[in-house]
């Protein structure tokens, strides 16, 4: 038996060694066992393990079976070369500490990490799709179209993985389990990063203005996501320090 305590200001490419976190960090994998290791929408038990052969996060039950990996969600485009000239323009001290911060476990989430049919993952379609560019704020309004059974440019992906996405009953179950509601407007809508008129709106930022209100109301969900897992966590229904397997 392991006890977790979660550090939500972590940095997970600190124990990475210099590889990507989401497959390398150990308390990266560790934090989400942690945290998403609880009762479904419905109450069935969703309990996660880390000890299966090839497996980043595996679960088997009467619910089904699932192969879950991790993905850094928060797009800051601090490595694009598109937007080279606006990264440029901000001080070198705050782009270290925006990328550190969307580093920390608000600026992750799992997905299934299985290839159906040999065909591109949730994790790979978010990064190859231009009209997402792997933000998480169109990913969800994508998620959301899901569970309204609207198309997307994610629609087919996300089918793939229904099974997945019915655990949660619905939206509000899917927002409710992984903490995201920092994420969504006091009407249950997705808070948007940039200006959204439908997914023809620019996914990447074109002026400096714009890039710089991504980076703040990126940053602001990632620093109220870890209030809100550190609340939860503490939470006596929670309590801290659970050991997990």
């Amino acid at each position: 038996m392991t006890t977790v305590q979660i550090d939500t200001s972590f940095d997970v490419r600190t124990d990475s060694g210099g590889r990507d976190p989401d497959t390398h960090s150990p308390t990266l994998r560790s934090y989400h066992q942690y945290l998403w290791s609880k009762p479904l929408p419905d109450g069935r038990p969703f309990d996660l393990v880390a000890t299966t052969p090839g497996a980043y996060l595996h679960h088997r039950s009467t619910v089904g079976e699932f192969w879950l990996a991790s993905d850094s969600v928060m797009q800051t485009f601090t490595h694009w070369e598109v937007t080279k000239r606006l990264v440029a323009e901000l001080p070198d001290d705050y782009v270290d500490w925006v990328r550190t911060i969307t580093y920390t476990i608000g600026g992750m989430l799992i997905f299934p990490g299985n290839r159906v049919d040999g065909k591109m993952t949730i994790n790979g379609a978010r990064g190859f799709t231009r009209r997402i560019a792997d933000r998480v704020d169109l990913t969800l309004e994508c998620i959301r179209f899901h569970y309204r059974g609207e198309p997307s440019p994610l629609s087919a992906v996300l089918a793939r993985y229904g099974d997945f996405f019915d655990l949660f009953t619905d939206f509000e179950g899917y927002v409710e389990f992984f903490l995201l509601e920092d994420l969504m407007t006091s009407d249950g809508g997705v808070r948007f990063f940039m200006p959204f008129d439908g997914f023809a709106s620019p996914s990447v930022p074109r002026d400096l203005e714009t890039y710089a209100e991504l980076l703040r109301r990126s940053t602001d969900f990632v620093e109220a996501r870890n209030r809100r897992i550190a609340g939860w966590v503490a939470s006596p229904a929670r309590g801290p320090g659970r050991h997990i397997r």
